[in-house]
């Protein structure tokens, strides 16, 4: 192992099909029954929401489901959390795995 290797490039990619959604969604909404209507407002309403969320709040939420599966309950950005992600996702490097717990721990920290 070389300390002047290249930077691995980052392994998550938050995927976003909530735009593609949110289209949908008001084409439904320009075909709806009046019965229709209220349901797909509120669908395009959430689909609306969901599409605002920034890509690392979306990380984190990945990063949060991996370590509950593992069975770890502490505070994510804790060393013992890196370790467990690392072992979970052997791909991540220890800067991913750093930068990934502390946006999580970030966003677990802010009040909704």
């Amino acid at each position: 192992m070389s300390l002047f290797r290249k930077p691995q490039p980052i392994t998550v990619i938050a995927l976003r099909d909530a735009p593609d959604l949110v289209t949908s969604l008001r084409r439904a909404l320009e075909t709806a029954t009046d019965a229709e209507r209220p349901g797909l407002e509120r669908a395009l309403a959430l689909t609306e929401d969901v599409a605002e969320r920034p890509d690392a709040e979306l990380r984190g939420r990945w990063v949060r489901r991996h370590l509950d599966a593992a069975g770890y309950e502490g505070p994510a950005d804790s060393v013992n959390a890196i370790r467990v992600l690392r072992q979970v996702e052997p791909g991540l490097t220890l800067l991913q795995a750093l930068t990934y717990a502390r946006e999580t721990a970030a966003a677990e920290n802010t009040p909704l």
